[in-house]
């Protein structure tokens, strides 16, 4: 009998959807305060979910969705390398 493994899934900040973890995007606030993109998944931290989605990530952007989730100020550039991301994913598939 072949075990079916368990799919962790993640709830996206932005859009609210139940994803695989593998489809969603880690940003994290480490104790110091410092925001970070987590593509690992394992870095230490208060993390937030994101869809890899340019749309999902602009939402955020605009509702201020990350800095309201991780109580802490986020720079643009932040939202800058999430884009890029999503943008190197769709070029690769």
């Amino acid at each position: 009998m072949v075990r079916k493994r368990k799919v962790p899934m993640r709830k996206c900040v932005a859009t609210g959807e139940m994803r695989p973890k593998k489809e969603l995007i880690r940003i994290v606030r480490s104790k110091e305060g410092d925001v970070s993109v987590d593509p690992t998944g394992k870095k230490s931290g208060r993390g937030a979910y994101l869809l890899k989605d340019e749309e999902a990530i602009l939402l955020a952007k605009k509702k201020n969705i990350l800095k309201n989730h991780l109580e802490a100020d986020i720079d643009d550039s932040i939202y800058d390398e999430l884009l890029e991301l999503v943008g190197k994913e769709k070029r690769l598939t």
